[in-house]
C-alpha cells in the first residue's frame, strides 16, 4: 500500500473534516471550495479565528496564532483573495501592539482549555511568533491591508535585534525572510542569523523528543540557502520510513489531552503529503 493511499486511510479513521477535505482537494481532486466553507466555520465575527483549529487552543475565541493556520491553509489553497483574509488582518489589527506585532496569545486564554504553554503576561508585547509568518504570508500573495506594513516594521525590529534565537523563532524567522519582497535586507539578517537558526535544528531524523527537522523549517524549497541538498535528501529518505503503521505521521510534542493527538495527527499527515510533493516525491 503507497504512502498516499495508506495517509488517506489515516485521515478518514481519526482526521477532523478539515483535515479530511483539505487531504482530498490537494491529492483526490475534491472541491477546495468545501475546505474554504469548513475553514469559514473556525472564523468568529471579529474576523479572528478559534474553535480549535489551533488544536492546542481549545476555546472559542480569537487567538492570533489560530490566524497563522488558517493563513496556511489559504495559502495551500492560492485562495487569499477570499474574504476571510481581510476580515483576519482587521482582527488582527484590533489586537496589534503599540510596537506593530500581534501578541503570541491573549490574557483571553486563561478562561479556557488549552495546553499549558498558552500562558502570558497581562498586557503581552508584540511577538515574531507568530507575527513573522502571517506578514511574510501577505507578502508573498501581494495583500496590502493596513496591518501588514507596521507588523513588516516590527518584524525587522525584532529580527534584527535577535541575539538568541529559539526553534519556534527561527522558523517564523526564516518564513518572512523567505517570503518578504526586500531581498537584499532579508538576505543581510539570514546571513547574520544562519549558524544560530541551525543550531536549532534536529539533522538526525531519528532524533527523539521534540525536535526540529530540516522539513519543518523547509516544507517546501526555499529561496533562503538554508539546507544543502544532501541534508533535504536524507531527511525526505526518512521521512516515509517515519510514517505509522495506521498511515498517519505522529507529533513529537506533548500531547496533554487525547484529542489534540488525532487532531494534530490530521493536520501533520497533509503537511508531510504536502512536503513529498514539493520535493518530487509523490506524483501529481
Amino acid at each position: 500500500m503507497d504512502v498516499l493511499h495508506r495517509a488517506g486511510t489515516y485521515l478518514r479513521l481519526h482526521a477532523r473534516l478539515i483535515d479530511r477535505l483539505r487531504f482530498e482537494a490537494l491529492f483526490a481532486g475534491g472541491s477546495w471550495e468545501r475546505v474554504l466553507d469548513t475553514l469559514r466555520c473556525y472564523q468568529n465575527p471579529d474576523g479572528g479565528f478559534g474553535h480549535a483549529l489551533e488544536p492546542d487552543l481549545r476555546g472559542a475565541g480569537s487567538q492570533p496564532e489560530p490566524v497563522e493556520v488558517a493563513f496556511w491553509i489559504l495559502d495551500e489553497l492560492d485562495a487569499f483573495s477570499d474574504p476571510m483574509v481581510t476580515a483576519a488582518c482587521d482582527y488582527l489589527l484590533s489586537v496589534t501592539t503599540e510596537d506593530g506585532g500581534v501578541p503570541f496569545v491573549l490574557p483571553s486564554v486563561r478562561d479556557t482549555p488549552r495546553a499549558p504553554w498558552w500562558e502570558t503576561a497581562d498586557d503581552p508585547p508584540g511577538n515574531l511568533i507568530p507575527t513573522a509568518s502571517l506578514a511574510g504570508l501577505l507578502h508573498k500573495h501581494g495583500i496590502d491591508h493596513p496591518w501588514r506594513g507596521p507588523a513588516t516594521d516590527f518584524c525587522w525590529r525584532a529580527v534584527a535585534a535577535i541575539d538568541k534565537i529559539t526553534p519556534y523563532e527561527a522558523r517564523a524567522v526564516v518564513t518572512f525572510l523567505d517570503l518578504v519582497p526586500d531581498r537584499e535586507r532579508a538576505l543581510a539578517e539570514f546571513d547574520r542569523l544562519k549558524d544560530g537558526i541551525l543550531a536549532t535544528v534536529s539533522l538526525d531524523p531519528d532524533a527523539p523528543g521534540e525536535a526540529h527537522f530540516p522539513l519543518d523549517f523547509a516544507p517546501e524549497p526555499l529561496r533562503l540557502p538554508l539546507f544543502d541538498a544532501e541534508v533535504l535528501d536524507r531527511h525526505l529518505d526518512a521521512l516515509p520510513a517515519a510514517q505509522s503503521e495506521e498511515g498517519g505521521w505522529h507529533p513529537n510534542f506533548l500531547m496533554w489531552t487525547p484529542v489534540v493527538a488525532h487532531e494534530w495527527g490530521g493536520y501533520l499527515t497533509v503537511g508531510r503529503l504536502k512536503t513529498l510533493r514539493a520535493y518530487g516525491r509523490l506524483p501529481g
